[in-house]
């Protein structure tokens, strides 16, 4: 039986339409003023703004697999968060072991999601070796749907040179993708961290000090210079500091490709949570952490203008609960990454829409026709349009509630948003065409597909 939304308002690619939109199958099929019903399921979304599927860019399921330091969603839980937010693709980072082939983190990563997932999925790839080797393995990722991949600046165990990013970017390039970067400056932060700890502060104070906004800022720079020198358009994930901001607004002017994601968490916290009593502060450490007002002003600023493409979550949840826990000694040792998945929506529209700072169209493409763009899926994802899947978030803006960590979906104790009171929240999700979420509630599980994506379409 098909569905008929009727009476919403319809964000759609060129802008809000009073409308109805008809879903049949797994796609839409019809878009119009006062559909006739038919033989359709009736869904009312009066007074409700009718989305395309969120898209969530960045998140991280059932990392560090098998250590104490796992994170406490895996794919079950963390995309069925995800779907009661309104998020219908994941975006997860398959990472191969050191000396290991691409191929074998993407069938690593297929075993993990496939015939788990409650909405649907597909990878970025983590480039840690270049070689030969890797080199003939990017027309083989290209092939299986898998156009978008991540260096590191940071981290010793994981970081690439100068040099390989460089190689990276061109190959990557050729191949019509697009790879996004963490943009620290690794040996800095080291160093960072080797001062506070010789000079005993070992609180959880003690991490913005050791991942300056300067140490972004350089990174930025760095990157985009790499950039510009292998004439390969190039993302920065988890933008944070005003000073990155600046860095990427001097890339563009000289002409170059440069897409930006920030996430919830540089929209909405701040620094300050740091210096919460006892050891509290460990809920809060994430990379790049959290920054000053002024950072989140100007990020904010950008995100008006239209100067973020994506927002992200960097969902990577780790139980406060034994596993922060492993830091209460040493900051440096609390494992860095916060949840955040299933919040998204409300977060954004709460303090985007509702404050006046960004339209509802804006936010959609933030959250879905950018991303879809971006990594290979538009018009497949990100737009109601026909013919497009049938991936539909009817939000409610006048739903009022709480967010807890007593309530959420999210498989981790803890929320970074304990108590905000959020203005809308995703009611009724579809899903290739089902109704996945009703008021709110995961109704259907484990109906998630892989999306082979295909080139990044760049539009700047």
């Amino acid at each position: 039986m098909s569905i008929l939304i009727q009476n919403g308002t319809l964000i759609c690619p060129q802008g809000p339409v009073q409308a109805d939109l008809r879903v049949e199958g797994d796609k839409i099929v019809q878009l119009g003023p006062n559909l006739p019903v038919g033989d359709s399921r009736v869904l009312n979304a009066a007074g409700k703004l009718v989305f395309p599927g969120f898209i969530d860019t960045h998140t991280h399921f059932e990392m560090n697999k098998g250590t104490v330091r796992e994170t406490a969603d895996n794919w079950a839980t963390g995309t069925r968060a995800a779907l009661a937010g309104g998020t219908t693709c994941v975006l997860d980072f398959a990472e191969p072991g050191r000396g290991c082939s691409l191929q074998s983190a993407l069938d690593e990563w297929h075993r993990r999601a496939d015939g788990h997932a409650s909405c649907h999925y597909g990878f970025h790839m983590t480039i840690k070796d270049w070689d030969p080797r890797i080199l003939d393995e990017l027309p083989r990722m290209t092939a299986q749907g898998v156009t978008s991949y991540k260096v590191y600046l940071a981290y010793a165990n994981i970081r690439v040179s100068d040099g390989v990013a460089y190689e990276a970017l061109k190959a990557v390039g050729a191949e019509g993708g697009v790879i996004g970067c963490h943009c620290e400056n690794g040996d800095l932060i080291d160093r960072a961290i080797a001062e506070l700890r010789d000079a005993g502060r070992l609180s959880p104070a003690s991490h913005p000090l050791s991942h300056t906004p300067a140490m972004e800022a350089e990174a930025v720079t760095r990157w985009l210079a790499l950039a510009e020198q292998a004439g390969a358009p190039v993302n920065v994930v988890h933008l944070s500091t005003a000073r990155g901001l600046e860095a990427a607004r001097a890339a563009r002017a000289r002409g170059q490709k440069v897409y930006l994601e920030t996430c919830p968490q540089y929209l909405t916290l701040t620094e300050e949570n740091y210096q919460l009593p006892g050891f509290e502060g460990a809920k809060y450490v994430c990379a790049p952490p959290l920054r000053p007002r002024s950072d989140v002003d100007a990020l904010w600023a950008a995100v008006e203008r239209g100067e973020i493409d994506t927002v992200g979550t960097d969902h990577c949840s780790f139980n406060f609960h034994p596993t922060k826990e492993l830091g209460r000694d040493d900051f440096s040792a609390i494992p860095g990454g916060i949840p955040g998945t299933e919040h998204r929506s409300a977060l954004m529209y709460t303090y985007g829409v509702k404050s006046g700072r960004i339209t509802p169209h804006q936010m959609m493409r933030l959250l879905a026709e950018q991303p879809a763009r971006l990594f290979g899926m538009f018009p497949q994802k990100g737009a109601l349009a026909v013919g497009s899947d049938a991936d539909i978030v009817i939000f409610d803006p006048d739903s009022t509630w709480r967010i807890t960590a007593e309530t959420q979906y999210q498989n981790v104790d803890y929320t970074p948003y304990e108590g905000m009171e959020m203005a809308g929240r995703a009611d009724t999700v579809l899903l290739s065409g089902e109704t996945a979420v009703e008021s709110g509630r995961v109704v259907l599980e484990n109906r998630g597909r892989y999306v082979s994506r295909g080139p990044a379409q760049f539009w700047r």
